[in-house]
């Protein structure tokens, strides 16, 4: 044998060793990779929505498909309320693996993401499928690199925000050095309205609206009812005409998206497309839902008449400009992300239009 005839010190014996050492590492490695087809990917998801919020459940019914759809093969447990990232680290917290998924909003980190703040500028939009469908549609098309390091599944945003005070609101003047709420842009719109911004997130904003920290605050109107806000104001007004939205990620860890089988990865591709008016649809009904809620609360509404519309237009006008000049600094493409903005939510109010759908 080889032992018999050469010494253990020879090289064509120590050769032949770590052979059959790499071929018992290489089957116990297949082994391991297939006993962990077996097991199924657990990842985790932090969503800064409390647990009974409408994008919480829709959320979970995403999950809920992606397990369903892969048989199993893969888990999803979602964490509400900010329990595992709060809101504001919602999106470090997924760049880093603290948690694989993540739902928050852009606008809770200014700054960090300069093109994708276009989305949230007082574009009128008219309600939340126009706003997601749309915010989907363009962070596909321009793939911004300040998404790097995250799988983009999903953007979906609310519909236009409203303004809810503790004292009516009836013109420009009554906002003036009030106190109001804001986050990203939607603070900046509270100054150019004359107001004084207080940047918060959804989940602080009860307790200041209740202890006088703030005196209003700019929000979809779901919020007063998702939030239970609408307990602690008196009334709303309808600032359709500076109808901004907030914009909010759902996305994966890249290093996670990449250590998953391709056949998986097209199954989180297809829901995430199917949940795309999912959720915007969501947004609707919500809203429908808020109006409901702060009318049984006896909230008084505000409609603005057209020639005080056209004095909010024209005071949150420079926001525009502002956000071009912002990202031609930078080397991005602003003005192009700003028309094919307001060209897509021409295109989805006329399609409402046309089919009846309009709000």
């Amino acid at each position: 044998s080889l032992h018999d005839a050469l010494p253990i010190s020879h090289p064509r014996y120590l050769g032949f060793l770590g052979f059959l050492g790499i071929l018992v590492s290489l089957l116990l490695a297949a082994c391991s990779r297939t006993a962990d087809t077996s097991k199924p990917i657990r990842l985790t998801y932090s969503i800064f929505f409390p647990p009974m919020h409408v994008q919480t459940q829709t959320a979970r019914a995403w999950a809920d498909e992606i397990t369903r759809r892969t048989n199993g093969r893969v888990e999803i447990r979602t964490y509400p309320s900010g329990s595992l990232t709060k809101p504001e680290q919602c999106w470090q917290g997924v760049l880093s693996g603290i948690s694989d998924l993540g739902m928050s909003c852009f606008a809770y980190t200014p700054g960090r993401f300069p093109l994708l703040e276009g989305l949230d500028l007082p574009l009128e939009w008219p309600d939340g499928l126009t706003a997601t469908r749309v915010a989907t549609a363009l962070a596909r098309k321009y793939e911004p690199r300040e998404l790097a390091g995250a799988k983009l599944l999903i953007i979906h945003a609310h519909g236009p925000g409203v303004l809810a005070t503790q004292n009516p609101v009836h013109r420009l003047e009554d906002i003036k050095n009030r106190r109001i709420r804001g986050t990203g842009l939607s603070a900046g719109l509270v100054s150019l309205l004359g107001g004084t911004p207080v940047g918060m997130p959804q989940s602080e904003t009860y307790d200041a609206l209740q202890k006088g920290v703030v005196e209003g605050t700019f929000c979809p109107v779901e919020t007063l009812k998702g939030w239970r806000q609408g307990e602690v104001v008196r009334n709303v007004a309808d600032t359709k005409a500076v109808g901004y939205t907030t914009s909010m990620f759902v996305a994966m860890n890249a290093d996670t998206w990449d250590s998953l089988p391709p056949d998986i990865q097209q199954t989180f591709l297809d829901v995430s497309d199917e949940y795309v008016d999912r959720h915007g649809r969501a947004w609707n009904d919500a809203d429908e839902a808020g109006w409901a809620f702060v009318r049984e609360l006896g909230c008084g509404i505000t409609t603005l008449p057209p020639e005080e519309e056209d004095r909010w237009r024209a005071a949150v006008a420079p926001v525009k400009a502002a956000y071009v000049a912002r990202c031609a600094a930078k080397g991005l493409p602003g003005a192009d992300f700003l028309a094919d903005a307001e060209s897509l939510i021409a295109a989805e109010k006329a399609k409402a239009a046309r089919e009846g759908t309009a709000p």
